[in-house]
């Protein structure tokens, strides 16, 4: 847990040497509570989700509304929250290669570990919604490597997503994903591949580079095991919607009794007390700090 009064610095080298050790999963996070319930779980990574951030800062669908500046303030604000290294959805960037540039530097100082940007047109959609367009490969590769020259840490992971497949077919999705990689792509990201076949493919035609797997319950991927991405070789697999999902359906029933009931007392078991969530919070270190500054004596120096 970060500390309130002196936050960790970057955890960008734990993310790298978790990927070395092995496939990593992250599920996604859209705020300070989901982020500090990912860190307190014992993830290595966690995914800051566009899709969950639009839900949560205005109650609507990944359909491009969000800005630039509105990511990277939520970002500054996670970063500083938690230790865990947050790999962060960036969109297309908002933008031409110069967007890029500037969401690179904006993100970085954020303290993120990892920037995904894609290739479909502006305004984007969720990769698993319909009517998705993408943009040109070779303006695509262009910011790809817009956002590879624009990091001043070499440790800062770029992640370059493509949403061709679902436009021109998994077969030039393969083929803009090499170009991303030759572009200096740090990890391979062909979203939303329909059959495990498609997968299959995807891992065998692109075994020689790091490659992502986008879990989202319900989307248009075939359903596969955790154990098959592994034996497979991707080595970072997102869920970026799944608390996203939980959470709503369990407000909703809450929400839903009170109503009906004027009482919350039938899902009192569901929850979590007061204290637990104040203790996820950190309360007791920001006591302890308090208490530092505020006791006799402190902040003297001897004699």
């Amino acid at each position: 847990m970060s500390d309130f009064l002196n936050p960790s610095p970057t955890p960008r080298r734990a993310l790298h040497e978790a990927l070395d050790r092995g496939m990593v999963i992250a599920p996604g996070v859209y705020d300070g509570v989901t982020a500090r319930l990912v860190e307190d779980a014992g993830f290595e990574a966690a995914y800051f989700t566009g899709f969950g951030a639009t839900a949560s800062l205005l109650g609507r669908p990944d359909i491009g509304l969000l800005t630039e500046t509105e990511m990277a303030d939520a970002l500054r604000r996670l970063c500083a929250a938690v230790d865990v290294p947050l790999i962060a959805d960036a969109d297309t960037g908002y933008g031409g290669a110069l967007n890029v540039v500037r969401t690179v530097h904006d993100y970085e100082q954020a303290g993120v570990g990892a920037i995904q940007l894609e290739d479909q047109v502006f305004p984007k959609r969720c990769g698993h919604m319909s009517g998705k367009e993408v943009i040109a490969r070779d303006e695509a590769v262009a910011k790809v490597r817009a956002a590879v020259g624009a990091r001043t840490d070499p440790d800062l992971l770029i992640i370059a997503r493509t949403d061709a497949g679902a436009v021109e077919g998994v077969g030039e999705a393969i083929e803009r994903a090499k170009a991303f990689a030759d572009a200096g792509a740090d990890i391979l990201f062909v979203e939303a591949p329909p059959t495990r076949e498609d997968i299959e493919r995807i891992a065998r035609e692109l075994g020689d580079h790091r490659l992502l797997f986008n879990w989202v319950e319900g989307g248009r991927t075939e359903d596969v095991t955790i154990e098959l991405v592994r034996d497979l070789g991707f080595r970072l697999v997102i869920f970026p919607i799944s608390a996203l999902l939980t959470v709503t359906r369990a407000v909703g029933g809450m929400l839903r009794q009170l109503r009906e009931s004027g009482s919350t007392a039938s899902y009192a078991g569901s929850m979590d007390t007061f204290d637990d969530v104040v203790s996820l919070m950190g309360l007791a270190q920001i006591r302890r700090i308090e208490d530092s500054f505020t006791r006799p004596g402190a902040g003297r120096t001897a004699d």
